[in-house]
């Protein structure tokens, strides 16, 4: 019986997704390299079975090409990028040198060179030629994730809305900090207080899916809750209106379908939220931000 040989990677970008993978593959067993991209192509002929470029978007056909260039790529290596809105042909000048090329997309979000997200039950999207699907596929494995791969994608709407659940998420919540300290809670205590709420609504998003995840006064169709919400709202933090409003309303049609109030219940809140988005401030993220920071 044969013997499958240990998967060995070579990571070139030692920025928040290069350095959280080295970890992870690293405690998994793996054979890593990791390589900064400011030192450059390295001298030495790559053999490993993966190459996961880790470097910007608008590095990565530049990067490619210079790997080509200088033949160092072995022809059994896939070559992989971790770009979510890019489709593996942005690595065709690796194409011809190596065992092939892919997208391989966690949709994890990295924020920290020292502290790094759980990867393990994360979903991978892989696009590309079966060359560098083969390891990539290994890779994803042994970390305890799921590949996933949709022919038809369109990789710009998919990183969209990965971007806007999580970046968009970090935004609303760094808000919901300064709410919270406008309602008496330290602001070094607030984050803390906001990630298992944070927590929680990812597991009910995972385990229920849409619309059971909603929870709160828009699914009970509680109209004077969200019209004392917005008072205080307008008094102490007028920025953070037009943020209320956008997420009420789209909270609505989950609450709609899913019945728990009578219609006029939910007629209601949106005229709240229509009159409101009408009185609102221009939105300026800026200062929400400062204004409270210097208050901090």
């Amino acid at each position: 019986m044969a013997i499958k040989k240990k998967l060995s990677v070579y990571i070139f970008g030692a920025g928040k997704v290069g350095v959280a993978l080295a970890n992870a593959l690293r405690r998994a067993g793996v054979r890593v390299t990791l390589r900064a991209a400011r030192a450059g192509i390295p001298g030495r002929r790559i053999d490993a079975d993966l190459l996961i470029l880790t470097v910007r978007d608008r590095d990565l056909t530049p990067t490619a090409s210079r790997f080509a260039e200088a033949r160092i790529v072995s022809r059994t290596t896939g070559c992989v990028h971790v770009a979510g809105a890019q489709r593996a042909e942005v690595l065709e000048p690796l194409r011809a040198v190596s065992a092939g090329i892919a997208q391989m997309h966690p949709m994890i979000s990295f924020a920290s060179l020292h502290r790094f997200p759980a990867l393990t039950g994360g979903h991978v999207h892989l696009q590309g030629d079966p060359g560098a699907i083969a390891p990539a596929r290994r890779l994803i494995k042994v970390l305890g994730m799921t590949a996933r791969t949709f022919p038809d994608l369109d990789p710009v709407g998919y990183h969209a809305a990965a971007g806007l659940v999580a970046n968009g998420a970090a935004a609303l919540a760094a808000v919901g900090v300064r709410v919270l300290a406008t309602a008496g809670v330290p602001p070094e205590v607030a984050p803390q207080m906001l990630g298992p709420l944070l927590h929680s609504v990812a597991d009910n998003v995972m385990q229920l899916g849409f619309p059971d995840a909603l929870t709160g006064p828009v699914r009970r169709g509680e109209s004077q809750s969200v019209s004392r919400h917005l008072e205080v709202l307008r008094a102490r933090l007028p920025d953070a209106v037009p943020l209320f409003v956008a997420a009420g309303l789209a909270q609505l049609p989950l609450a709609r379908a899913l019945g728990e109030a009578p219609r006029a219940s939910f007629d209601a809140i949106e005229a709240v939220l229509r009159d409101a988005a009408n009185m609102a401030p221009t939105p300026s993220t800026a200062s929400v931000f400062t204004s409270s920071t210097a208050r901090e």
